[in-house]
């Protein structure tokens, strides 16, 4: 089966598949490290729990330390549970074992118990010995302490249990990380060298590729009780939305918000003497009714003076559950959120600025050539400003849940005023953005009837505001503002619902229905394969908030059901994430390797690439033609402002753009046109260029005669003919739209192409 011919995909795959398996121990145990109650009223609790078990020799080593309130004789009956099921039943009586004798009879007060237990082989063999290789093990014991003379159960309480294993690995969420960063990367790369196509291609699934992850991490910042499986791989995902636990980070948000004027928690640090409940899995009706009640994190206390005292229950759920696996302090959670965010902007900034002064410094030196990266040189302000809100479009699902959740935790008065001023900010920024492409689009369909014209033609408009709408077709200009609805109802429900696990899991299952079936019938997306990739991820979103509904137990199902439908929830998220993975870093390596990975992907239906003409490549006279009658200038980021309201391509601006366009060269034609000198007359036998093989043919001449309708009243001629004396030089736009043009180049049969249309005259319109 391995084979020395095995493809790249199957190498990186089962490399990944590598990441996800748990490191191999060779010592089977199982263990504990809290002790919570399972009845109301229970009149023993922990607060240390930590308890060991090693099948080979059948020890249990516990040390505990607890307080209670019964007196009298008692007998102890352990259940252990794995996934729904009873494995192993045993009742003890403290007064007839000796390990036990100190609790016979019980008084109350603190107990502190440290000490080893043997089991005998009989016992230790009911336990299946798969419990010790599945990572994440779903497994309880719990423990009734029953009353001898009233024969009642007067305590219960019960640990979780865990083999050590765990599909939470560091590998998978640095590798999941870079390949997330180098798709981004590529994308830009290929950008600059000119492959627009290919940008666009590996851009969106990028894009595409971070929001699963996130899709990932909100599942494990719900507050419904996981299974453990589902927690830990989750949590692998939680760097996505700035879960990431750095020292000096938490040092400087504890510092931040006890100097605001907070109470920093400190459940993390206490660890050595407090047990902490990491909920999980629904508990018995009894159980649930005292939980409810114990919604409130609190410190547990543990004074030895008086006899009386119950400890308090520690309970992570939601936000807090990701929070304390990554070791972060739930008060620092949403500091740590915004600090990895702002440093993320910061660090691109700073990168994009030091790439500019690289290729600056390279081509002066001779390093590269001066033609390289030559849009981005030119207008590297606008790319840079366009890189920027792509990235607050990325960090804007983690920067919702955090900046609201903080609203209802209220760490600090500074720490509210920064949630609310960076959600109405970055809010603000966005839907602005999506309503500015919405304008240019809409004046783009009333002048050209076609959005694509000023999307695509403009290069500060597609370098600014692309990271909108370059990922769907032309005409799915405003689905932004679908997307940004998406995200902000799931993040009003995870902030806001930390409390209500059943309507979380409501609330998703519909925003995922209502956007599955929205995808489904519009596929907004460039073309076919970026349509099935992002359909593909919403049905994988809409199966998982399923699978999250069953998980708040609202149809009551055993645990066995909830205990297997963890493992396959696991299983085919791997799976698809791995599919994932290998198609986004196999176009990401192909689009910087290749030489001309445009041939990679077919040319958009929406014909923006007919727009899309880089200034570099403008090596021919036709070419500058091309891009005059296009509207292109040689310096697009100065001259050309066709995003601008101010600048909008009618009457009142025109002549604005025709003085602005004056300053830039002309190609010679058209510039010997304006001084009144001989007009060039194209001729099919003439080849424009004499260096050219085969002759090439220039636009009809009866273009020359064709009185076109004008906008706003303004009455023109052809491109080609002279214009007036006291006329400024400069581009045309108002140009006949596709569908005349098309049917006046068919009812003319005298013009018959003999080759292809070149790119001028597909950027002209001519090939329509």
């Amino acid at each position: 089966m391995w084979s020395s011919s095995i493809s790249l995909q199957t190498t990186l795959a089962f490399a990944a598949i590598l990441t996800l398996l748990p490191p191999v121990l060779a010592i089977k145990f199982i263990e504990t490290k809290s002790l919570n109650p399972c009845q109301a009223n229970s009149l023993f609790t922990a607060t240390l729990f930590d308890v060991i078990f090693t099948p080979n020799n059948g020890s249990l080593a516990y040390n505990i330390n607890g307080v209670t309130s019964i007196s009298g004789n008692v007998i102890a009956e352990f259940v252990v549970i794995f996934y729904g099921f009873n494995v192993l039943k045993k009742v003890v009586d403290p007064c007839q074992n000796k390990d036990f004798k100190q609790l016979c009879p019980m008084s109350p007060g603190q107990i502190v118990i440290d000490s080893n237990f043997i089991f005998d082989q009989d016992i230790v063999k009911q336990i299946p010995g798969l419990v010790y290789g599945v990572p994440d093990l779903d497994g309880v014991i719990r423990i009734y302490i029953n009353s001898t003379a009233t024969n009642t159960s007067v305590a219960c309480v019960e640990a979780d249990l865990s083999n050590g294993k765990t599909v939470y690995q560091k590998a998978v969420a640095w590798t999941t990380a870079v390949i997330a960063g180098l798709a981004l990367l590529a994308s830009a790369v290929t950008s600059g060298l000119g492959h627009s196509n290919t940008a666009a291609h590996v851009a969106a699934n990028a894009l595409s590729l971070f929001g699963f992850f996130q899709a990932q991490a909100i599942i494990g910042m719900t507050s419904v009780q996981l299974p453990p499986v589902v927690q830990s791989w989750t949590q692998n995902f939680q760097w996505s939305m700035g879960i990431i636990r750095i020292g000096f980070v938490e040092n400087i948000a504890t510092w931040y918000q006890r100097s605001t004027g907070g109470t920093p928690s400190t459940i993390v640090s206490s660890l050595a003497t407090t047990s902490v409940e990491v909920q999980k899995r629904s508990l018995r009706a009894a159980g649930k009714l005292m939980m409810r009640s114990l919604d409130v994190l609190n410190k547990r206390t543990n004074t030895a003076s008086t006899s009386t005292q119950v400890a308090q229950v520690t309970i992570v759920r939601g936000i807090q559950r990701v929070g304390f696996r990554a070791g972060i302090e739930p008060t620092n959670i949403f500091l740590t959120g915004l600090a990895f965010f702002v440093a993320f902007v910061f660090i691109v900034a700073l990168s994009v600025a030091l790439f500019k002064g690289f290729c600056e410094l390279a081509a002066k030196a001779g390093w590269m050539k001066g033609d390289k990266f030559q849009e981005f040189r030119n207008g590297w302000r606008i790319v840079l400003k366009g890189i920027l809100f792509r990235i607050v479009l990325i960090g804007y699902p983690q920067m919702c849940i955090l900046c609201l959740w903080e609203l209802t935790e209220r760490d600090s008065a500074a720490e509210v005023v920064l949630a609310l001023f960076y959600f109405i900010s970055m809010s603000f920024a966005l839907v602005w953005a999506a309503l500015k492409v919405i304008r240019i689009a809409k004046r783009s369909v009333a002048m050209h009837k076609n959005p694509a014209y000023i999307l695509y033609s403009d290069p500060k408009a597609l370098n600014k505001w692309g990271f909108l709408y370059v990922q769907f077709r032309a005409t799915a200009y405003y689905f932004i503002l679908p997307v940004l609805a998406y995200i902000l109802f799931k993040a009003v429900f995870i902030a806001f619902a930390q409390n209500a696990a059943t309507v979380q899991a409501i609330a998703l299952l519909i925003i995922e229905a209502v956007a599955l079936i929205a995808v489904s019938i519009l596929r907004p997306w460039m073309d076919k394969k970026t349509n099935a990739f992002n359909i593909s991820i919403s049905a994988i979103n809409f199966l998982n908030v399923i699978f999250v509904l069953v998980f708040s137990n609202v149809f009551n199902q055993p645990g066995v059901v909830t205990g297997i439908m963890g493992i396959i929830f696991f299983v085919y998220n791997a799976a698809f994430a791995l599919v994932l993975l290998i198609m986004v870093l196999v176009s990401s390596v192909y689009a910087i390797a290749s030489k001309n990975p445009d041939t990679r992907y077919q040319p958009m239906r929406d014909d923006r690439g007919s727009f899309i003409k880089s200034q570099s490549q403008l090596n021919t006279e036709l070419d500058a033609l091309g891009a005059t009658a296009r509207g292109d200038m040689r310096m697009p980021y100065k001259t050309r402002d066709l995003d601008e309201d101010d600048d909008s391509l009618s009457s009142g601006s025109l002549g604005k753009q025709q003085h602005d366009a004056s300053a830039g060269p002309l190609p010679l034609s058209t510039a010997a046109s304006n001084r009144g000198g001989p007009q060039y007359e194209p001729d099919a036998s003439t080849p424009f260029i004499s260096g050219e093989s085969g002759p090439r043919h220039g636009p009809p001449s009866h273009y020359s005669d064709d009185s076109r309708g004008a906008y706003n009243g303004y009455n023109h001629n052809s491109v080609f003919n002279s214009r007036p004396n006291n006329q400024s030089p400069g581009p045309r736009y108002d140009y006949q739209p596709y569908s005349s043009r098309s049917e006046t180049m068919q009812s003319n049969t005298s013009y018959k192409p003999q080759n292809n249309s070149a790119p001028w005259q597909r950027g002209a319109g001519y090939d329509h």
